[in-house]
């Protein structure tokens, strides 16, 4: 007698689709696949914005572009990562989620790889305007970014995500080249305040209690700027007392992108998040664009107005 495998539905063939597409809309969602866009003023800043040798820092201009990002992201996240991937993305071996078609990607380029090859860095972008016309931002998921929002009503508020770099280039021309695209976006889109998840690797919280610990009692955010890991799904940072830290060895175990952030003047929220779905621990950043150190706004090639 032959066993028959059950069939799969259409909801199990895309389970990490449909989270996004609760708050995006399925249809934009259907649109990310091709790596097309729904929005009517994808950002103008298609043309190289910096270059550093043969790589150089853009917008994605097309669909296929924003394609070749997603295979980057699932070359980082679920090959070398602890990422799971339903069906779909297996199939696809891209990293899509409904966001996509909202955003603008940010690519750093290789102009001396072959030409499918030739994305090695990407970054998502998100405007408040369009995120409140789409469901809201893709942190809402984790932490409630809505009271941060409403407690700044004059402000404008940037989404960065999705950040990743192949292993060949994980290098300091690159990651200045991704700052460098950033700045030139926020001169133009002019935000007030940059927030977005930033991850740890693992989902077990006692393996990285130094490192939660550290942003607990050295960086989180002054109540204004605070904003909590949403109750259900919260996780206490706060895992050894302050004076039990080792500063400097903290410091070193944090993954690059958050060193980065604070040390350019980010604050980190309250509560972590474990994102079962890429194997990852998530906190929130939180950078108003009025506490950027001096010798950071050089850095992202921007005013202090901005």
């Amino acid at each position: 007698m032959l066993s028959r495998t059950p069939p799969i539905s259409r909801r199990r063939l895309l389970d990490g689709f449909w989270p996004s597409a609760h708050i995006v809309g399925l249809w934009p969602g259907l649109k990310a696949f091709g790596g097309m866009t729904v929005l009517a003023d994808r950002t103008d800043l298609t043309e190289t914005i910096d270059r550093l040798g043969a790589l150089e820092v853009r917008f994605a201009r097309n669909a296929a572009e924003v394609r070749a990002a997603q295979r980057v992201r699932y070359q980082v996240f679920y090959r070398e990562g602890e990422a799971w991937a339903d069906i779909a993305t297996l199939i696809l071996r891209r990293d899509v989620d409904a966001f996509d078609s909202i955003c603008d990607h940010l690519l750093v380029i290789d102009d001396d790889a072959p030409r499918d090859a030739a994305v090695v860095g990407t970054y998502r972008l998100l405007r408040q305007e369009v995120a409140t016309k789409r469901g809201g931002f893709y942190s809402i998921g984790e932490f409630d970014i809505g009271t941060l929002v409403q407690r700044h009503p004059g402000l404008r508020f940037l989404e960065l995500g999705r950040s990743c770099v192949l292993p060949p280039y994980r290098n300091k021309r690159t990651l200045e080249l991704l700052w460098h695209g950033i700045g030139a976006y926020a001169s133009q889109h002019e935000p007030d305040v940059m927030i977005g998840c930033a991850s740890l690797e693992g989902i077990d919280p006692d393996k990285v209690a130094l490192q939660l610990s550290f942003l607990h009692h050295f960086a989180r955010a002054p109540q204004a700027w605070r904003a909590y890991a949403l109750p259900e799904r919260y996780v206490e940072m706060n895992r050894m007392s302050a004076d039990a830290i080792d500063k400097k060895a903290a410091l070193r175990e944090l993954p690059p992108l958050i060193r980065g952030y604070l040390r350019a003047g980010a604050y980190i929220g309250d509560g972590a998040v474990i994102d079962h779905q890429f194997g990852t621990i998530d906190v929130l950043i939180v950078l108003p664009m009025s506490a950027v150190k001096t010798r950071y706004v050089q850095h992202f090639n921007i005013s202090r107005d901005a």
